[in-house]
């Protein structure tokens, strides 16, 4: 079939950089055959049990015949809402400011092609980042800077400008002034900043590294011009098969999104948007899955420390972002001999050559196991 005229026709090897996963696959087979099994810290896919009461909702609302919203029922969107004033300051939000997603990964990967960006466009991401905010960029023919080299841009704008707090690999967690600084930057310029806040439940404790949303008014001065958040109930309430996401802030924007997500069919199940409705307005189960994860964290970060890493950032989210000081795919060895599978820190930029990131979804039997591999 010869594709219509002006139709791109680059291979998807072209356009996308290679699956970075796929290089863990010998690493996986090597740290498998350890006589007491693999211990998989690579992935951040979490392992716990969703809560019962979510799982009860989902029950609840199996009936569903018709086609659900792509604006998301009342009932989810006055939930986002909700959540978002009562345990992030989003004081300003209203419903038509949130808009449900199918989960967030599809979202971030979309998001140029669907406010209108393309060739020409200049997207910036930061410095060790979540792969997928390039593969989006690229896919909409965009160009791609990573935030420590934005001094060579010269007069050049950018349209998007992508922050992640707490970081995903790094744990970073960005205090309100910078992120304020951040918002400022890009408004001056005119560039939509989307906070990709996927991890932002999960901060341990320390009140100098509590993170913040975007849409905190001390953040964004009570404005969402120009503002964009991303939000998932994957990490916090252990919803990553449900596919339960949103993204609110500028509601022009969100508006634009609507009116493409429409057209494309982009429908969060209505049998999930209940579910994450309940989910939203539930905080029992956040506070019982964050200790899991505390739990994890206090075993795994002495033994890593003993074993003579170095543990950098990693104050929020679920990985640990580590060092021996040396090229990563040398402590992807280190580790594999052991059994234990992690994920090299180049996945997420040159910066993070001599990083690995080991995640926090394992049970707490894995864990346990990997620091006992650990010792000397």
């Amino acid at each position: 079939m010869t594709p219509p005229a002006g139709a791109r026709t680059g291979s998807v090897s072209a356009r996308l950089p290679d699956f970075p996963w796929d290089r863990l696959v010998p690493l996986r087979a090597q740290a498998a055959a350890h006589p007491e099994g693999l211990v998989d810290l690579s992935v951040g896919t979490p392992i716990d049990p969703t809560p019962e009461i979510v799982q009860a909702a989902l029950r609840a609302a199996a009936n569903a015949p018709g086609y659900p919203l792509t604006a998301g029922s009342a009932e989810l969107r006055e939930a986002v809402v909700e959540w978002l004033r009562r345990r992030h300051g989003a004081d300003a939000i209203g419903d038509t400011d949130v808009l449900p997603t199918i989960g967030s990964k599809e979202l971030v990967a979309s998001l140029p092609t669907q406010l209108g960006l393309g060739v020409g466009d200049l997207i910036v991401v930061p410095e060790l980042a979540y792969p997928t905010y390039e593969v989006g960029a690229r896919l909409a023919g965009c160009e791609v800077v990573r935030a420590d080299v934005l001094t060579s841009l010269g007069p050049r704008r950018p349209a998007l400008v992508w922050v992640n707090s707490p970081s995903n690999p790094t744990g970073r967690v960005l205090p309100p002034a910078h992120l304020a600084k951040m918002v400022a930057w890009a408004r001056e310029r005119g560039a939509v900043l989307v906070s990709d806040e996927c991890y932002l439940d999960f901060g341990f404790g320390d009140a100098d590294a509590s993170p913040v949303s975007v849409l905190n008014a001390e953040v964004c001065g009570g404005s969402y011009e120009g503002v964009l958040a991303v939000h998932s109930l994957s990490k916090r309430s252990s919803l990553a098969g449900y596919r339960a996401g949103a993204v609110s802030g500028d509601a022009a924007l969100v508006g634009e999104l609507l009116a493409v997500r429409k057209n494309l069919g982009l429908m969060m199940p209505g049998p999930v948007q209940h579910a994450a409705a309940v989910a939203l307005g539930d905080e029992v189960h956040v506070h019982e899955q964050r200790a899991r994860y505390q739990r994890r964290r206090e075993v795994l970060r002495p033994a890593l420390a003993a074993a003579g890493f170095r543990i950098d950032h990693s104050d929020a989210g679920l990985y640990l972002w580590a060092t021996r000081h040396e090229p990563c795919a040398d402590t992807l060895d280190w580790l594999a001999e052991r059994g234990v599978l992690v994920a090299p820190g180049d996945f997420y930029g040159p910066a993070g050559a001599r990083h690995v990131r080991i995640a926090l979804t394992a049970t707490n039997e894995r864990v346990d196991a990997a620091v006992a591999r650990l010792r000397p």
